[in-house]
């Protein structure tokens, strides 16, 4: 007679709520079955996906993995070997288990359950009047409850986010979200910094966030957009916020890949959340700039305004005037958020729409606000921007810096400053191609003849020193020469050009002739 054997695997239970794998320990200890363990303790952590009976001596090109084949041994070889070798071909192809039924097990070839053993492929014993179809029935019934405790996780779920993000805001969807995964959450601006976590160490952590925010820059772009990685036994998973159009910022979740199965469900619905949240807080900003555009508006058109001198950036003033409408300003005014990586500090930026433009003032800093937001405008919008920019050194002085960034947006897509084209304009418009021919042929010719006969690069050298204004580590570190290097080539120029460096006359010299092909082609 063949006795079940016990394991200590089997004692409690075996699978939480909301578990979406059933192991061979599960199905042993399922109710109304009468199943015992043969041989193959070790393997009673394997996934069994369905039960099913089958009397071929070969039934692997018949399964899929998984399963928990059932038979009553017509298909066993006769001989040792071959028994032995049935054994491995089911651990090979990924089944789950064998079961016999009661009746044959007095003639089961006692190689079966030792090769079981060997390889921790449990055999069992179906028992008793326990038919295989209640085997298989016990396991599709047990998939059929677990989705559905599944599903009501996932609602229940839905629900405890919606009255965390009412009661707490984004901070506390975040918790709750972090807490109903098992795992962390991150909220990230559309640049990919953190702007919420938790738990709140999830910022410092040099692992999964940077991941995160890698993940998101891969997907940016106009459309909303959703992605997973798998890190290790975790899961990775990033979801763009807003609503259509290009993303608003990211929700980033970590969660245990054994999470439960409608994880990617919980972390969309999060999404969507997180999304009404920040479209919100984008509607406040918007009505706010409209509000500051009444009240401070008037100086751009040199009205004199009373006004505490925090409502504005501290002077000096960019003054941007971007080619658009009034319908443009919630992008610029994401781009400005963008830029900036600080919303108070946004808030404190004056935009004003115009009939075909919008009029920025934005703090006058090195290097200018005003080129970064014009390329982070294109990004979200995904079409060319023209933007022109002016210098106001104090409040009295917006109304003539607007006109001025006006009058310099280009006819195509880019960004001009109207200090540096207006002094090139005059420049180039009091010369003749032809005289600034001569002159740099002059001036550069003996040093051009010389790099041509020599393979020098003394005129390469000499403009690099001169546009870093004579600084010799500077201009040796952007050549990447040593600076010994350098001075040697400079020597070298200085005698062939006839021209002494020390000189502020000969190296205005050197730098108009350097420079020419720079002020016939300025734009105007």
């Amino acid at each position: 007679m063949i006795r079940t054997v016990a394991h200590p695997f089997l004692e409690g239970p075996h699978s939480e709520v909301g578990a979406v794998e059933l192991t061979v320990a599960d199905v042993l200890g399922m109710d109304r079955l009468e199943l015992g363990l043969l041989a193959g303790a070790g393997g009673l952590h394997r996934s069994v996906r369905w039960a099913h009976a089958i009397e071929l001596t070969d039934p692997v090109p018949w399964l899929l993995g998984g399963e928990l084949v059932l038979t009553i041994g017509l298909g066993l070889p006769d001989d040792a070997a071959g028994c032995r070798a049935y054994v491995e071909r089911l651990k090979d192809a990924g089944c789950a288990g064998l079961g016999f039924a009661a009746e044959v097990l007095d003639e089961m070839p006692a190689e079966v359950l030792t090769a079981a053993d060997e390889l921790d492929l449990p055999v069992i014993g179906v028992l008793g009047t326990t038919p295989f179809i209640a085997v298989s029935m016990a396991v599709a019934g047990w998939y059929s409850d677990a989705a559905r405790r599944a599903e009501r996780h996932a609602v229940e779920a839905q629900e405890a986010l919606a009255r965390a993000a009412l009661r707490a805001g984004a901070d506390g969807l975040l918790a709750e979200l972090a807490r109903r995964l098992g795992g962390a959450a991150l909220l990230l601006d559309t640049a990919g910094r953190t702007r919420s976590a938790h738990p709140a160490t999830a910022t410092s952590q040099t692992g999964w966030h940077i991941q995160a925010a890698e993940l998101a820059a891969g997907m940016g772009g106009r459309g909303q957009a959703a992605g997973t990685a798998e890190l290790g036994g975790e899961t990775l998973l990033v979801h763009s916020l807003g609503l259509s159009g290009p993303p608003r910022g990211w929700l980033a979740a970590l969660a245990p890949t054994s999470a439960n199965v409608h994880r990617g469900l919980i972390v969309n619905h999060a999404a969507v959340l997180l999304s009404i949240h920040v479209l919100g807080i984008g509607a406040v900003g918007t009505r706010l700039h409209e509000q500051r555009a009444r009240l401070l508006g008037p100086l751009l058109d040199g009205t004199a305004v009373d006004i505490d001198p925090l409502l504005l950036p501290r002077p000096p003033f960019e003054v941007l005037a971007v080619a658009g409408s009034a319908r443009d300003v919630p992008d610029v005014l994401d781009a400005l958020d963008d830029v900036l990586g600080d919303a108070a500090a946004a808030e404190r930026m004056l935009v004003v729409p115009r009939t075909d433009m919008i009029v920025l003032v934005l703090p006058d800093e090195r290097p200018r606000v005003g080129p970064r937001l014009v390329g982070r405008l294109a990004e979200i919008t995904g079409a060319p921007v023209r933007a022109g920019a002016a210098t106001a050194r104090e409040t009295a002085g917006l109304a003539t810096a607007g006109r001025q960034a006006a009058d310099v947006v280009p006819a195509g897509p880019g960004y001009v400053h109207a200090d540096e084209v207006s002094a090139w304009a005059v420049l180039r418009d009091g010369l003749r191609p032809s005289a600034v021919a001569a002159f740099t042929t002059a001036v550069l010719g003996p040093l051009r003849s010389h790099d041509e006969r020599n393979g020098s690069r003394l005129v390469e050298s000499l403009h690099a020193y001169l546009d870093a204004g004579a600084n010799l580590e500077a201009a040796a570190a952007a050549l990447g020469v040593h600076r010994n290097t350098l001075r040697a080539r400079l020597a070298a120029a200085q005698r062939i050009a006839g021209r002494d460096l020390s000189d502020p006359a000969a190296r205005l010299e050197l730098w108009l002739a350097l420079s020419a092909a720079a002020v016939l082609s300025a734009p105007s």
